[in-house]
């Protein structure tokens, strides 16, 4: 999957180190995948939550950090569209982010 973008995840990790290793793995992981459906990330990360418009919530180091992005599976890209604390993300409309 192409990933857009990293920078965004990197700008996040300066700020958050204990995030790194967390967001790290998930892009490696993402990169490599060839998801077609938010089930078969689901079985990948059963901690995953599919929500609204092809939007996938992941659970990043433990749940400490919240990960939302929009995947365009047809074209297997995977848009970035939050990365912040479970705090922050509660004050946010995922659906719509």
């Amino acid at each position: 999957m192409r990933i857009i973008k990293r920078k965004t995840l990197s700008d996040y990790w300066a700020k958050h180190a204990d995030a790194r290793p967390s967001l790290q793995s998930w892009f490696s992981e993402a990169q490599n995948a060839s998801w077609k459906s938010s089930d078969e990330i689901v079985k990948s990360y059963p901690y995953a939550d599919p929500i609204a418009d092809n939007r996938i919530v992941f659970n990043i180091k433990g749940n400490s950090y919240r990960l939302v992005v929009k995947i365009h599976y047809n074209t297997g890209v995977i848009f970035i569209r939050f990365i912040g604390t479970h705090a922050e993300y509660d004050k946010i409309d995922a659906e719509k982010i």
